[in-house]
Parts: structure tokens; C-alpha cells; sequence
């Protein structure tokens, strides 16, 4: 990316979004500063405040939900949505015109992620967005605020010419994150670069210790980052190394992609409160329950923000002619939040102790794919029997002995005391440490900020690539038998850790490309088989990889004798320096060259 006038970290949450911003280093010893802009949004109708955090929340109102001219903003008379903080009180009341938890939809697998589909189970009259244009609203509403507040007549100041770096959570796999970038680009944001969120947490540990965090660690361990948000659960290993006799930084390991975060925790909020209310013989619907649910939202994140705070009221609307006669009001307390937090999300369990999965019901309702253990401690003990060497596992990465927290969820420092309690367990010794969090709200932004001053040589980078192997579908060569599926073999594309902008020709063997009729192709990853080779073939991977996407397509002939034709290819894959997936097919004899597209929908050719 050409150099720009600020280096831009956006966070782009799944409850709150933030951007930190700092100028762009000219002198070489320079003093530099990482800030938090105050994104401008409406608190509501025609009032307009700067906020540090902005909600990642949009309502879509109809005829007479919001007050005439009550959505306009410094940049946009004519605004017919919210978002930001107005946008999630008032989807609160009017929760089938509200689209929160974005980012999880956009890591949804199950549904096209490129029509509109939100606000889900809304009537089919409303208005609906994907998504990816949801995403998009977002990135759009920071870049005019910034644009009107910070760049004025400026150009070069403009959120638009900087260089951006935007967060994703570690887990995400190649689709999702090709989707974030479509939904920045959709928003003008074309200098972009893609960072994990995990690492941007810990860059921003590293800012705040200065060189202090060079004795803070030693050589040989590893590092625990454990990041719970508003909508997953990302586990993260980083690896203390030494690269010519100074202190270096690797990240050697990442978890599945865990759909278990706040928004869990809230509707088991919401779930208690029902139950204190029904003996007293109130009864909700289903769309007064979901109002209470984003009430226990925003009632939760007060407690777990001021912790001088015992009780938060909760206020539910009724439903009919007099709305304001039904309004239910009740309260949620900090004793609530943390018995039903620590109960239901951190229980105490054995280093063995995995994940259970329930019976899959035939039927189903396509919302979100929640994770069906709730229990993140243990998913954490399946992420660390995976990674780490201990109790028998054979791995060269050892027991974290420390961790750093992230996200809104680890605010409470009860929750944080049971992951430290229950890794020391599992450690079976005290040397746990726990290196202290800079902001649980800002981290991530500022984290990615600085790393845009480490790609200029002002900070330390942490060594990562490609957070998962990845592997392209491929037929075995194998004869017809009736009732005999002919086998799936998996032809790694992109090892572990390969570095952003470096490229792979996998040339040693040729392969056969169907072209000019429909094929399907299928994308593979892995987050526990880190030694495969690119061009290795694997035959059997005992549950190891699993499927990101898979396609039909039609890819196009140069000439009517190629239909049908099947031609000898090799394979060219790229990890982009924006952190995406690039794979071509090459004809071997030939110019020909054919981009399989994962990111798209599904009847889309490549």
C-alpha cells in the first residue's frame, strides 16, 4: 500500500466497533500517538453525539417508528436507517426492524450471506438487508463521520486514501474473511489490510509496555490470548522466540471458529429474568422476549463497565393500543450476570473434559449456528489438548504460562479469576501469570493501529500467515462401482503459516479441470493439521479438515472443442497481503488460467 497521512485500526465488532487512528510516521525517531476517534451517531431522534464505541446495530424503520427528520445526520439530511447506539435502543422495542450481530451472520456457512436476509424472521414486507451490506452501512456511516469531522476539504485525509487495517476474528476462514473485505470495498475502503483480532489485542499489550514487554516474557514460552466477544470465542497460542539474539514473536496456533460470545450470555439473561417473572404472572411473547433480550444486553454491558453499578433496570414494551399502560418493568443484577455467567459459561471442569455435542434435531430453524456446548471452558481445554504439549500430547508448543484477556465478556474479573484458577489446575503448578489488558473495549482498534506502525518498521510484529491449512477437493482416479461414492482426496493449497503476498506453484503434479460443463468444487481447512505441505495429498484426515464452501460452476471454454473437455492444469495459490485466499488453474500447455471464486454465491461462475 502507497503511504498515507494517518494509519487507520478498525475493529469491527460484533457489539461495538471502534476506530484508533495515529499520523503516519515522517521523521525516523518521531514521537508517535495512537488515538480513539469519537465516531458522531444519533443517541436519538435528531440528537447527535461523538461516542468512543459505536454500536454495530442498525434499525430499519418503518412509515411512523421514528419521528419525521428524526434519523438526519451532520453528513445526511435524508438518512431513512439508524445506526449506532439509537439504532440499538430503539431495536430493542422494534426488534423485526433490527440488524445486530452482523459479523456472525457473516461467517454464517448456512445462508447466502449476499441477500437480504436481515433483520431474520422479519416480515417478508419489510425492508431487508445482507450481511454484507450491513457490514457495509457500518463502514460507511465511520468513513462520513471521519470524512466530516477529521478531513473537511483535506483529500489526502480522507478515510478512503488511508491505510486501513481491519480486524476479523482468528477463526474466521477464507470466505468470511474475502466477505469483510468486499463489505470494506463496497464502502470505498480500498487500502486494506486484514489482522487478526487476537493479535491486534496483543499489539496493543505491547504498545502499552513499551520496551517494558521485552522482560515481561521469556524465550520458549507460549502466550494464551483468549478473546471473548458479543458473538465468538477465539483462542489464540503466541510463541516467544529468539531470531538472532533478540526477542521474537510467532503466532503457532488458533481455534475453531466457536459461535459463543455476549449474545449467548444475554439471552441467557433474558431467559432468568423470564423465569422471575412468570410466577408473578407475566407471560411475554416471542417478540416482546426478544426486546427483553437486547434489554439484558445493554443492561449487562453497564454492570460489567461500572462496577460500582448492583442493578440495572430493564424495560420491555407492551403489546396492542396502549403500549405505554403493558410496558413491563423489571431489573437485572450484578448477581445474576455473574451466577449465570460463571454457572453457564465457565463451569469448573477436568483438562479432559471436551465439548458435548447434542443429538442434531431433523428440523431446524436457519438463524445462527450458536455453538451447542455453552461452555467455554471447555472448549478451551479442547483447544489446549489440541495445540499445547501436555499430559502425553506429543506437540512442540508448551502450556501457555500466560494469558491475556480480550473482548467485552472478560470485563468481569470474577470470570477472569475462573480461567486463571482453571488453568492453573490444568497447568498443576501456580506459574500462571496473567499480563494485564490495556482496554477490553479498545484493544483490538488500537492493536491494529499499531501494527500499521510496525509494517512501517516503528513497532515489533508478531510472525503469523495463514491462520489454517487450506485444501482444494480432489476426485480419486478411481473406477465406477454401483453403490460405491468414489472417494474425496484433499491437495493442500496453503500450509500453515504461510506469509501474506507469497505465492505457490504446485507444479510436480498435473491435474484434470473439467471445463465447459458444471463442476463442483470444494474448499478444505484445517486449524490442527500444521505440517502439510503444499501439493501434498491427503487420503484420510480422521475428522482433522473440515469443508469451508463448495461450489457449481461452469468454467468457460476458449473454444467449442473444449466443452466437456477435461484439460491438465496446475495449481497457483496466493495468501494476499490483505490476509485473503487467492487459487488459480493453470493450463499446462497453454494461457489459459481460471480463478475458482469461493467467496461468491453459489450459482456464480468463477
Amino acid at each position: 500500500m502507497k503511504p498515507s497521512k494517518y494509519i487507520i485500526g478498525i475493529d469491527l465488532g460484533t457489539t461495538h466497533s471502534v476506530l484508533a487512528y495515529a499520523e503516519a510516521p515522517e521523521e525516523e525517531y518521531e514521537e508517535l500517538q495512537i488515538r480513539i476517534f469519537h465516531i458522531p451517531q444519533l443517541v436519538s431522534p435528531g440528537e447527535v453525539k461523538e461516542r468512543a464505541l459505536f454500536p454495530s446495530a442498525l434499525f430499519l424503520p418503518g412509515p411512523h417508528d421514528v419521528p419525521e427528520g428524526g434519523l438526519a445526520l451532520p453528513w445526511d439530511d435524508e438518512a431513512d436507517y439508524a445506526i449506532g447506539e439509537y439504532a440499538r435502543k430503539r431495536g430493542a422495542e422494534i426488534p423485526n426492524r433490527f440488524v445486530s450481530s452482523v459479523k456472525s451472520w457473516l461467517c454464517h456457512n448456512g445462508v447466502d450471506r449476499t441477500k437480504p436476509i436481515l433483520p431474520w424472521d422479519s416480515p417478508k414486507e419489510t425492508r431487508r438487508v445482507s450481511p454484507v451490506e450491513a457490514s457495509s452501512l457500518l463502514l460507511e456511516h465511520i468513513r462520513d463521520a471521519w470524512n466530516y469531522y477529521m478531513a473537511e476539504d483535506d483529500l489526502e485525509a480522507l478515510l478512503e486514501n488511508q491505510n486501513i487495517y481491519l480486524t476479523v476474528p482468528a477463526s474466521f476462514d477464507a470466505v468470511a474473511r474475502e466477505l469483510t473485505v468486499q463489505a470494506a470495498q463496497a464502502a470505498g475502503l480500498e487500502h486494506l489490510t486484514i489482522l487478526e483480532e487476537p493479535q491486534a489485542a496483543f499489539y496493543a499489550w505491547i504498545e502499552s509496555q513499551g520496551e517494558k514487554w521485552r522482560k515481561s516474557v521469556r524465550v520458549g514460552e507460549s502466550l494464551l490470548v483468549c478473546d471473548i466477544g458479543g458473538g465468538t470465542t477465539d483462542f489464540s497460542l503466541i510463541q516467544v522466540t529468539e531470531e538472532n539474539g533478540d526477542l521474537a514473536l510467532r503466532r503457532v496456533a488458533v481455534g475453531d471458529h466457536i459461535l459463543l460470545g455476549g449474545d449467548n450470555m444475554d439471552l441467557a439473561l433474558a431467559c432468568a429474568v423470564r423465569a422471575d417473572l412468570t410466577p408473578k404472572g407475566t407471560h411475554l411473547d416471542s417478540w416482546q422476549f426478544r426486546g427483553l433480550w437486547h434489554g439484558c444486553q445493554q443492561a449487562k454491558e453497564r454492570l460489567l463497565g461500572q462496577p460500582d453499578l448492583e442493578s440495572e433496570p430493564v424495560t420491555i414494551l407492551g403489546r396492542g393500543s396502549s403500549l405505554i399502560g403493558g410496558t413491563i418493568r423489571t431489573e437485572l443484577t450484578r448477581d445474576d450476570v455473574e451466577r449465570v455467567l460463571q454457572e453457564g459459561f465457565f463451569p469448573l471442569c477436568a483438562p479432559s473434559d471436551f465439548p458435548s455435542e447434542n443429538p442434531k434435531v431433523g428440523l431446524r430453524e436457519m438463524g445462527l449456528s450458536y455453538g451447542s456446548d455453552p461452555a467455554v471452558t471447555r472448549h478451551l481445554a479442547k483447544f489446549l489438548a489440541r495445540h499445547v504439549g501436555h499430559n502425553g500430547n506429543s506437540s512442540d508448543i508448551p502450556y501457555p504460562s500466560a494469558v491475556l484477556f480480550n473482548g467485552g465478556v472478560m470485563k468481569s474479573a470474577p470470570l477472569r479469576k475462573r480461567v486463571i484458577s482453571l488453568l492453573k489446575q490444568w497447568r498443576e503448578d501456580d506459574d500462571l501469570r496473567e499480563l494485564e489488558s490495556v482496554d477490553l473495549d479498545m484493544a483490538v482498534a488500537r492493536g491494529a493501529a499499531y501494527y500499521g506502525l510496525a509494517s512501517r518498521g516503528r513497532g515489533v510484529r508478531i510472525r503469523a500467515g495463514a491462520s489454517r491449512t487450506y485444501y482444494i477437493g480432489v476426485e480419486s482416479a478411481f473406477p465406477s462401482v454401483p453403490g460405491f461414492t468414489i472417494p474425496i482426496k484433499a491437495l493442500c493449497v496453503v500450509p500453515f503459516g504461510m506469509e501474506e503476498g507469497v505465492d505457490i506453484e504446485i507444479r510436480e503434479k498435473e491435474f484434470g479441470l473439467v471445463i465447459g460443463q458444471n463442476a463442483v468444487f470444494s474448499l478444505f481447512d484445517s486449524v490442527v493439521r500444521k505440517k502439510d505441505k503444499a501439493g501434498e495429498i491427503i487420503e484420510d484426515w480422521h475428522n482433522e479438515i473440515d469443508e469451508v464452501s463448495s461450489m457449481e460452476t461452469l468454467l468457460d471454454p476458449s473454444s467449442d472443442d473444449q466443452k466437456g473437455a477435461v484439460l491438465p492444469i496446475w495449481l497457483h495459490s496466493k495468501f494476499t497481503e490483505i490476509g485473503t485466499l487467492e487459487l488459480w488453474c493453470v493450463a499446462c500447455d497453454g494461457d489459459q488460467r481460471w480463478k475458482l471464486e469461493f467467496n461468491l454465491r453459489e450459482s456464480d461462475q468463477a
